[in-house]
């Protein structure tokens, strides 16, 4: 979907296919044809913009192959569907049925993720649509916060300068740019945008700023609105930000409250969980131990790193954080020049939603996310923008 900004930019929205991890070719080819066309006739446009996740073993044999790589151009056009952005964080197995802490490896000290980005960004270089010369990619934010030594810190510097040279070096041969968007997280070595400053202006290279995940902002207690003022003052590009709500909790302590927080206690994602109190984050690297324990004080709003739809708030005593989304949007595309070009919806959670909240099919699962674009479409266009046909 593409909307045009008051100051005549388009402005991209897309939903992100990790919903749907595949690890082959045939695979993706797949969610095409079964998820995301039935997605697009339900919103009843002729185009849908999708963030496509590549498994590292299906980027591979897209950067080798050029008929492999047109065959999928070539069904992304038949079925109505663009690409300008791809999800880069993930490397393979998000469809595993255990993915916690393996999401974060290889992390930027490997070679393997500097391999893998590229190859990423030469796949994007062919499948941007014909009118769009440039694609964006996002990435984590360089590693899991106790695996990250000196010495590792010292080769994810060397290998993002790479990256920044060679990004340089592939726009100058197709006439096509990338960038790439490090994507603070909840207990990575940057876990908010203000981590971001540091790394990035050290690196200082055009082609390399931040995803802005708005619900890794909100498990944080960031406040949008100065936290992406913090990174445009910087001279920081928002490569691109990622539209999702966070899991809140009002009354930790209450017990019909802890009932409720246990139903999204599941074994496959980390679902960090955080509260604040008089100014100091208290942290968990999940949601179990936050319930086990005394870890987090209970006299405060907790929120969890579970990306709930956009479009449907847990049932009380439950919350989501969509006005955090909602004060985002208005700093990221309300203002008199958008600070991305590239939104995309990230709701990767659908299967591990609790209940009747949980998709039975693959149909009831394409009802949610195209109500869920529907709901970032209305936020779009309640800040100004207009929806193009």
């Amino acid at each position: 979907m593409r909307f045009r900004h008051r100051d005549g930019s388009t402005v991209h929205l897309a939903y992100c296919t990790n919903v749907h991890p595949a690890e082959t070719l045939d695979g993706v080819l797949a969610q095409l044809r079964e998820h995301c066309e039935p997605v697009r006739r339900r919103l009843g446009r002729d185009r849908l913009g999708i963030g496509l996740w590549l498994a590292a073993p299906v980027a591979r044999t897209l950067d080798g192959d050029p008929a492999a790589l047109r065959c999928l151009r070539t069904e992304l056009d038949r079925r109505g569907l663009e690409v300008v952005t791809l999800n880069g964080f993930p490397y393979e197995g998000f469809g595993a049925q255990e993915v916690k802490y393996r999401v974060y490896r290889p992390d930027w000290a490997d070679p393997e993720r500097l391999e893998h980005t590229l190859a990423l960004a030469r796949v994007l270089t062919r499948l941007l649509p014909d009118d769009v010369t440039e694609g964006t990619l996002s990435t984590l934010p360089l590693a899991w916060r106790t695996a990250h030594d000196d010495r590792r810190a010292a080769r994810s510097r060397a290998h993002l300068a790479e990256l920044g040279r060679t990004l340089d070096e592939l726009a100058e041969a197709t006439g096509r740019s990338v960038r790439v968007g490090l994507e603070p997280e909840p207990g990575c070595v940057i876990e908010t945008t203000a981590d971001a400053i540091a790394p990035l202006t050290a690196l200082d290279h055009p082609r390399l700023g931040v995803c802005a995940d708005t619900c890794h902002m909100a498990t944080s207690f960031e406040e949008p609105a100065p936290a992406l003022a913090a990174l445009d003052a910087a001279g920081l590009r928002i490569v691109k930000a990622q539209l999702s709500t966070a899991l809140h909790a009002e009354h930790p302590a209450h017990p019909d409250t802890r009932a409720a927080l246990a139903a999204y206690d599941e074994p496959r994602f980390l679902h960090q969980t955080r509260t604040r109190t008089a100014g100091a984050l208290h942290a968990t690297d999940d949601l179990g131990p936050a319930l086990d324990g005394a870890a987090l004080p209970h006299d405060s709003a907790w929120r969890a790193h579970f990306h709930i739809p956009l479009h449907a708030a847990p049932a009380a005593p439950l919350t989501s954080t969509l006005d955090v989304l909602d004060e985002a949007l208005g700093a990221l595309v309300g203002g008199e020049r958008p600070l991305t070009g590239h939104l995309e919806v990230e709701t990767y959670t659908w299967p591990q939603l609790p209940g009747a909240a949980r998709p039975r099919d693959a149909d009831r699962l394409a009802d949610g996310i195209a109500a869920e674009l529907a709901t970032a479409r209305d936020l779009l266009t309640a800040h100004g923008l207009k929806e193009l046909t």
